[in-house]
């Protein structure tokens, strides 16, 4: 769970309660200075830089910690919100394989305006959700329309939903989706 700029896992965790599923296990890392880079996701990547590839590797690290105790990439599910759903779902597109999914309330892919994103891969049908208001200050519906259609060319399952003048927010029908992202990383088993 990635929280958004200006918090600190504390916020992000009190989805939890909400998401009303006590048996997973929660992982919140947390952002130095409480920002996980300094500029909006849509400036220049270098602007962002080193900071950007620090908090990516603070996700591959969280990833690897999982994957060392025994949970498979196909039960990781990553959720994020504002920064860091960008930051998640940034993660993900570098780093396409079948995971558990990834939620991602209010964000999109990182990069400044006619970025292309060529990522090579495939997330083998991996559900994602992307959530986020018509009106969204931080956050254009152009660029969370545009991330999805990236990610379902790299074969992951998704679902877009813009939510008319929401704000900057997480509502009870993102939480729906993203619970039935978590209910769909434990069925079979």
């Amino acid at each position: 769970m990635l929280h958004g700029r200006g918090a600190g896992p504390e916020n992000i965790l009190d989805l939890v309660p909400r998401l009303e599923r006590p048996d997973f296990d929660y992982v919140a890392p947390a952002a130095p200075n409480r920002n996980w880079y300094p500029y909006s996701f849509m400036a220049a990547i270098e602007k962002n830089e080193p900071h950007l590839s620090n908090a990516l590797a603070q996700v591959a690290l969280a990833v690897a910690t999982a994957e060392a105790r025994g949970v498979s990439r196909d039960r990781i599910v990553l959720l994020g919100f504002s920064q860091g759903a960008c930051l998640a779902t940034e993660f993900m597109i570098r780093n396409p394989a079948r995971f558990g999914g990834l939620v991602a309330f209010s964000g999109g892919a990182i990069g400044p305006p006619g970025t292309a994103w060529n990522g090579s891969g495939d997330f083998r049908g991996t559900p994602m959700f992307f959530g986020c208001s018509d009106v969204d200050a931080h956050v254009p519906e152009a660029r969370v329309r545009e991330t999805a259609s990236v990610c379902e060319r790299m074969g992951a399952t998704v679902t877009t939903k813009i939510y008319p003048a929401m704000g900057h927010l997480v509502v009870d029908d993102e939480i729906a989706h993203a619970q039935a992202i978590l209910d769909s990383t434990i069925a079979g088993w």
